[in-house]
């Protein structure tokens, strides 16, 4: 994990379902392991980053990201 992933994490959009809009860092740890267990992740680089995503909501570092949010 670099800094520039977690630039993305803090400012890219969840493309598709419930929380479509919602940037990834803002989206539910539920929701996210909801997603890890039943079909698991989307191939590609935002499967890679719901995965990071989730590997911080779980280890309590989402304040680390909330700063490298974008206005």
């Amino acid at each position: 994990m670099d800094k520039a992933q977690l630039i993305e994490i803090a400012n890219t959009e969840m493309p598709f379902g419930k929380y479509q809009g919602r940037r990834l860092i803002d989206v539910p740890e539920e929701y996210l392991l909801w997603f890890a267990r039943k079909d698991g992740f989307p191939a590609g680089h935002l499967g890679e980053l719901m995965a990071l995503t989730l590997l911080i909501k779980t280890e309590g570092l989402t304040q680390l990201v909330q700063p490298l949010k974008r206005p």
